[in-house]
């Protein structure tokens, strides 16, 4: 299949039309902004410098990262602070998560977090706690939690799967050929282990990945039909923007019409929705999905 051509592969250029984005403001985003001060907590649309924070913070959406604000592991593309965790679990966070996404009258909850490889339960059960919390706290409430690989620890995965979040996404990010530039502490195949683990436990299943870091659409292709072959239900793609000058260096600005062209694929192949657009990122929209 034919790719669209690209706007530009000089990267040093302003950023294409479609990726311009509003700056935060207004009421709602400083009253979001202060809740997540006054209660210690993180997000990853601040820590991961995702483009449509303005947007969702300003209709009084966010997505929670919790386990701290330092991770374990080095990626490429990734702008959270990357060391060994000064600290242990903190076991008082799932209540603060908790009442925060009470006070902000949240239905649906997206909780993420760094890796704790330093940990054998990588932190999977404060992610358990969140869970119970949020559902004792916001009765009816909906959760999608966004996870990392555990290292492959079943147990650790186990301790998520076994409290049942609506929505158990866990990232491949990118194409199988760029995983040592672009996720080197990972592995392809056992990501795809994670999702069809949490598929069998009969769970809803999420992943994403990004482009523009020099993957061809054949590869993007392949990693579709990986995904339909454990029975994935929801697969992001967005346009990786890079952080800052030590991060990956963005190859390619994809085409809009590229992405509308995977998003088609995808559907065809047998994935039951694909969110695909250059803005596109893991929680864009997550309500959607559950």
């Amino acid at each position: 299949m034919e790719a669209v051509p690209t706007q530009s592969l000089n990267t040093r250029e302003k950023r294409p039309e479609w990726l311009r984005v509003k700056l935060p403001a207004g009421g709602k985003f400083k009253e979001l902004t202060e809740l997540i001060e006054t209660k210690n907590l993180n997000t990853v649309c601040a820590e991961a410098r995702c483009p449509n924070m303005g947007e969702c913070w300003s209709s009084g959406t966010a997505t929670f990262m919790i386990l701290g604000d330092v991770c374990t592991r080095s990626c490429g593309f990734c702008a959270i602070k990357t060391g060994r965790p000064a600290k242990g679990l903190d076991w008082d966070e799932p209540n603060r998560v908790a009442q925060a996404a009470k006070t902000m009258g949240l239905k649906h909850v997206v909780i993420t977090s760094v890796n704790r490889d330093e940990r054998k339960d990588g932190g999977a059960p404060i992610f358990a706690e969140s869970i119970n919390r949020l559902r004792e706290e916001i009765p009816g409430v909906t959760i999608e939690v966004l996870i990392p690989d555990f290292r492959g620890d079943r147990a650790a995965l186990d301790t998520v799967l076994n409290v049942r979040p609506e929505v158990l996404n866990h990232n491949i990010e990118t194409v199988p050929r760029l995983y040592k530039q672009v996720r080197p502490q990972a592995k392809y195949e056992r990501s795809l282990e994670v999702l069809k683990n949490a598929k069998d436990a009969g769970l809803r299943t999420k992943a994403g990945i990004m482009v523009g870091l020099g993957e061809t659409p054949e590869e993007v292709y392949q990693v579709m039909d990986d995904v339909v072959k454990i029975g994935l239900n929801v697969f992001t793609i967005g346009q990786y923007m890079q952080p800052t000058k030590m991060h990956l260096p963005v190859l390619e600005w994809v085409h809009p019409d590229q992405f509308k062209l995977y998003k088609e694929i995808g559907e065809a192949k047998g994935i039951e929705h694909v969110e695909s657009g250059p803005l596109v990122r893991s929680s864009y929209h997550a309500e959607r999905h559950v």
